[in-house]
């Protein structure tokens, strides 16, 4: 089993670049892939990447490139790309990454065409390549400073999963490892949607009760999704489970989180494409339509839905959930 010394990461935004911060911290030397040409520069000559993360110094071990073939020469791959990104972006690798080459998947959804998940979508596009995924309660910010921050990598070969998770770690970059994909996938895709509801609660007004308690029955209705995949408890309990939820649920550095707040105060959910990306915003209907097929019952997650579709307001919206009938706590 490989080391993995050489890591290439594929997107130089916020959470690809303190990625390399993090992991050139483990001693492993980074190669980072910017599509721009203005940002690689920036990252090679003053140690920045200020318009998409401010205020953090980019390690020495971090060597930025415009060249795909550059940080495609490495022992192990990251797609720091957003979900609908993923299959263009690792298509584009496809016939320049060696075999056998690990690729580990950043994004936090499900493609909406095709209702696939990450993992799936790199096993389709690079099958010769085992596929993994990087999720937990984590801010770019704090992981490109250092702060402490533990999050979950989970690939279906266990060898492969710890050896991956062991190279990656560092002290304050603490990864947990696992061969749940799945449980580790749902957490990352319903926890920004119901990121989204609980920001539109705090936008409204509603106050820390209400917050508390649409994050405990979001984390019911995300379980009852994770049960229709078979996927384990202790994935849906654990960091890229409800830790995640617990983070994404109540910071305003959460861009779903954000979203919603906006939302809760005026904003036309029209206008949910303009600003930062907030994965929650693409991943809504598909997990709605995925949670029906299954026979899953997620009616916060269908509000969400409604509300960015323009189907319906918020106040009817939230009254829909507060008159649901009366039930027994499960």
């Amino acid at each position: 089993m490989t080391t993995f010394q050489r890591i290439g990461i594929f997107g130089a935004g916020a959470w690809g670049t303190a990625l390399a911060n993090a992991i050139a911290a483990s001693g492993r030397s980074v190669m980072l892939y910017a599509r721009d040409q203005a940002v690689a520069s920036e990252i090679s000559k003053s140690r920045t990447n200020a318009a998409r993360l401010a205020g953090v110094a980019i390690a020495s071990e971090v060597t930025a490139t415009t060249k795909l073939g550059e940080a495609a020469e490495s022992d192990a791959i990251l797609l720091a790309v957003p979900t609908e990104a993923t299959r263009a972006v690792a298509a584009s690798l496809a016939s320049i990454v060696r075999p056998s080459i690990p690729l580990i998947a950043c994004a936090k959804g499900i493609e909406r065409k095709t209702g696939k998940f990450v993992t799936e979508i790199l096993a389709e596009t690079m099958p010769l390549s085992p596929p993994a995924i990087l999720s937990g309660p984590s801010f770019a910010s704090d992981v490109g400073k250092g702060l402490p921050t533990a999050i979950t990598l989970a690939a279906s070969d266990e060898r492969l999963a710890a050896s991956l998770a062991g190279a990656l770690s560092s002290p304050a970059f603490r990864l947990y490892h696992s061969t749940d994909v799945r449980g580790v996938e749902i957490g990352g895709a319903a926890k920004n949607v119901l990121a989204i509801a609980a920001g539109i609660v705090v936008g409204r007004g509603l106050g820390s009760s209400a917050q508390a308690a649409l994050t405990t029955r979001g984390f019911a209705e995300l379980v009852r999704l994770g049960r229709a995949f078979n996927v384990r408890t202790e994935t849906l309990t654990g960091l890229s489970g409800l830790g995640d939820l617990i983070l994404t649920c109540s910071s305003p550095q959460s861009r779903n989180f954000a979203l919603g707040v906006a939302i809760g105060r005026g904003r036309a959910p029209g206008e949910s494409h303009k600003g930062p990306l907030a994965e929650g915003a693409f991943t809504a209907p598909i997990l709605v339509e995925i949670a029906r097929e299954k026979g899953v019952e997620m009616p916060i997650a269908e509000a969400v839905d409604a509300v960015l579709a323009g189907r319906t307001q918020v106040d009817v919206a939230i009254t829909a959930l507060l008159t649901r009938p009366l039930r027994a706590e499960a």
